[in-house]
Parts: C-alpha cells; structure tokens; sequence
C-alpha cells in the first residue's frame, strides 16, 4: 500500500513481508467495482501490495491516468497484479461474462470489494423519475447483481471468502450543506443488502460486510464543493478531527475485511468517519 506524503502517493522501499500474516492476500484473486479513480483504485492498489491478483472493473471505455500509473507500480514493485475491464454493472449479462472470465483464469474468486456509485445533486423536490431509477441501477442494483455474480462463481468453485460493499456514512445521516437525497437512500439500501446476503451466504462460506466511509477527497466529491460553495468548510467543521479523509486512509479497513484478518466478521457494517455520526 503507497504511503501518503504531503498529500501524494509514494511506494515504500524494502522486501515484501508480512508483519501479521492474516492480512495476506498473495495468490487470491478478487474483482473492484468503480476502480477506474478515486477510492476504489486506491483500495486496488493497497490489494495488489498484500499479494492480490486485483481485476478493476469501470464503465470508463479506458481507464484514467492514474489507473495506468498505478497498474505500472503495481508490476514494478507489489506482489500482486492489477488488471482492468470496461464493464458497466448495469449490464448483467456481459457482467456475468466477464466475471466468469475471470474466476477461470486460475480457476478461483476470492471476493469482491463493490465501489461502484454516482451521486447526483439536486432539490428533493425536482428529481425525476428517471434521475432515481439511473442512480439506484448503479448505486444498488449494480452492488447487487455484481455480488450476486461473484458469490456465483465462489459457491461454485467451493471457494470460501470476503465481499465488501462500499456504502457511506450517508446512508445513516442527512449530509449537512448537500441536497442528495437519492444517493444517501441508496447508500442505505447497500448497508441493509450487506446483512441479508451475509445471512444468505455465510452457511456456503461468503462472508459479506458493508464499509461506511465519511468524507473523503474524491473527484467526486471535489465536485460537489464546486456545485456548493463553503461546503468543504462546513464538513470539516461538522468532523471530530476536523478535515476531510483522503482515500488511502480506508486501504487498511478494506485489507483487513478481504483478509482472514477478520474470519468472525459478517453482517457487520464499519463506519470510519472521523467521529463525523459520533456527536
């Protein structure tokens, strides 16, 4: 995982090893949704240096330059992979392809870690039906269908493992200074969805939890301080540490929910807010 140094990405130096063995993932194979930028590469990246062979899937036709960066020290200095597919998680046929693409390349699926999601800004009161319906077929029906399609493969492989589904802590409060009510309802629909399929599929070996991030500097979210002026202000204030999160501070939460770090974990929701819900 790349170190945060004044705000930028650095690998460290030094041999690969593992202080605590339970957070290995060399030799697993595991699929990211949403990992085109953003958090979603961020958590690629720190997966590849825990040993993972990491298939991001986008629906961005080629990937970022960060991405091309990343995949680049990936192959210099992780022990992992990274590899990407254009995928759109609205499309559950060539969805379901791709994952089975995947699993038989080595014959195995470790889990999946659902970042995918769109966030839309506007008045409650002037959403359009088919505004809610794009959102919630990417924000969760494709978080559905996507782990659906990934427990699949694993319950027919025998192949026992983790899935993350990546909601936020908008889905357990109304986000001060932003009117997204879609998003945040969509958001707590993942959490809820977490639960259900970690009682449907725990008995097959699948554990399945839901990570709630706070504010974090995104591209996302650079935008909304765009759209609404003094918001980044008034979230810092609203924050126990006062600042914004940047997305290398979740790379250790997700390691240790892929891992068998957390074995006894399932069901479970982990909020890392700064304190943000805690007032």
């Amino acid at each position: 995982m790349a170190s945060l140094v004044n705000g930028t990405s650095k690998p460290r130096a030094g041999k690969h090893h593992f202080v605590y063995p339970n957070f290995n993932l060399q030799g697993k194979v595991y699929i990211v949704t949403g990992a085109g930028r953003g958090l979603g590469l961020c958590i690629a990246e720190a997966m590849t240096e825990a040993g993972a062979e990491v298939h991001c899937l986008d629906r961005l036709p080629e990937p970022y330059p960060d991405f091309i960066e990343t995949q680049e020290l990936a192959e210099k200095s992780h022990i992992g992979s990274l590899h990407y597919h254009h995928v759109d998680v609205r499309n559950s046929k060539f969805l379901n392809d791709t994952i089975n693409k995947i699993a038989s390349r080595e014959h195995r699926l470790d889990g999946l870690v659902a970042a995918a999601g769109v966030q839309q800004v506007t008045e409650a009161i002037d959403y359009a039906p088919e505004d809610v319906t794009r959102m919630m077929d990417i924000n969760y029906t494709g978080v559905f269908m996507t782990a659906q399609a990934v427990a699949r493969r694993m319950i027919e492989l025998n192949n026992h493992g983790s899935i993350i589904l990546v909601a936020s802590m908008s889905g357990l409060i109304a986000n001060k200074g932003l009117n997204s009510v879609v998003y945040n309802s969509s958001k707590a629909a993942v959490i809820q969805l977490a639960k259900n399929l970690a009682m449907e599929w725990g008995p097959k070996g699948i554990r399945v939890n839901s990570l709630s991030p706070g504010h974090i500097i995104t591209p996302m979210v650079q935008k909304n301080f765009e759209e609404v002026p003094g918001l980044k202000e008034t979230w810092e204030k609203e924050n126990m540490l006062g600042r914004l999160a940047h997305p290398e501070e979740f790379t250790g939460a997700a390691i240790f929910m892929l891992s068998e770090a957390s074995s006894f974990m399932t069901g479970s929701s982990l909020v890392i807010d700064g304190g943000h819900t805690a007032w």
